[in-house]
């Protein structure tokens, strides 16, 4: 592993130059990878890690998401099982479930969690907050993280792309001796670009809060508050669309994202330039303790806790299709579906 340089903080990052594909076949070559769940995160780990040359097999109930993996050619009987037999079938037990079926299963695989085996997550939530979700592992595994820094199917592009995505990872338990060698091996198979060394707290607390902050939640309301204001004062929906949503998406992102927020600025018009250094203070003053109150709901297990509530109702799916509802037919998203429509790669 390389120390690197952060913004004047050294971390240990893991690149594959470092740790290549050769090396993560060997560490795993005796391995059974069972993948629990093929959900979010199940499909993209458990193909790049199959067309990377491992043994895995799937765990998932019956139902679509089970055709789903049969369609992807897992084979039932052959590499396709129940999460109770695959979990007992496999040396590396790999936890994609999401949180909620976490809490529902723990009690029908923990037992099948014997000595000398793994247990893997890609988000620290179960292991975090025990005392919420229950999960506690056996003494005698190792219990490892890696997370992609991505969804599923971004994971499984970038893959198929030959490329690679980011992803953290973690050490919780290492019974074995072997936790990091097969941490570090499954990152790598699964596709992982570099990766960067965390805890499980420390990664179950940042995902929480970025999910609900920049990456998902504070950026809707920040584009609904700018689109109103936009509507309120007499612009049309396209207008108010292109100037919120489209414009940052299809233009400037990318250009921050190349190179840095300084090299976008530096990359637009000088009115541009001047009014974004002027007015990023104003809006940091008042986000910020919005932030903190955020961190400190994650923090506490508050966040966790209501999750655990809202995902565990019998209605839960049926709700969350409303409210996904209400967004999908607001003015702002039905006028994304215009916009989207008339991009010239659309046309």
């Amino acid at each position: 592993m390389a120390k690197m340089n952060f913004g004047g903080v050294v971390e240990t990052v893991t690149t594959r130059e470092e740790f290549p594909l050769e090396k993560a076949r060997e560490v795993l070559k005796n391995e059974t990878i069972a993948v629990l769940g093929y959900g979010v995160q199940g499909p993209g780990q458990a193909l790049n890690l199959k067309d990377n040359g491992f043994n895995v097999i799937v765990g998932q109930r019956q139902g679509k998401t089970y055709e789903k993996a049969v369609a992807d050619g897992w084979v039932p009987g052959e590499t396709l099982f129940s999460i109770e037999e695959a979990a007992k079938r496999g040396t590396i037990v790999m936890c994609l479930l999401s949180d909620a079926a976490v809490l529902d299963v723990w009690p029908r695989i923990k037992s099948d969690l014997t000595d000398g085996k793994a247990l893997y997550f890609s988000h620290g939530f179960a292991i975090t907050w025990p005392d919420r979700t229950g999960v506690v592992p056996p003494k005698d595994i190792d219990v490892i993280m890696v997370a992609p820094k991505g969804s599923g199917t971004s994971l499984r592009r970038l893959f198929l792309e030959g490329r690679g995505i980011n992803s953290s990872f973690a050490i919780y338990q290492d019974y074995t001796g072997k936790a990091l060698e097969r941490t570090l091996a499954l990152g790598i198979g699964i596709g992982s670009g570099y990766m960067f060394e965390t805890t499980f707290e420390r990664e179950a607390v940042s995902d929480l809060t970025g999910e609900r902050g920049s990456l998902m939640g504070a950026i809707q309301g920040l584009f609904l508050a700018q689109y109103e204001v936009l509507r309120e004062n007499g612009h049309t929906p396209s207008e108010a669309f292109n100037e919120t949503v489209e414009e940052l998406t299809q233009s400037l992102m990318p250009l921050f994202a190349e190179k840095g927020m300084d090299w976008m600025y530096a990359n637009c018009s000088t009115t541009a330039q001047r009014g974004a250094l002027d007015w990023m203070t104003p809006f940091h003053d008042a986000i910020k303790p919005v932030m903190k109150k955020l961190y400190e709901s994650v923090k506490t297990g508050n966040e966790a806790q209501i999750s655990i509530d809202s995902n565990s109702k019998p209605d839960y799916r049926e709700n969350l299709e409303k409210e996904l509802k209400a967004l999908r037919e607001s003015e702002m998203w039905q006028a994304g579906a215009v916009v989207r429509q008339l991009r010239p790669e659309n046309a």
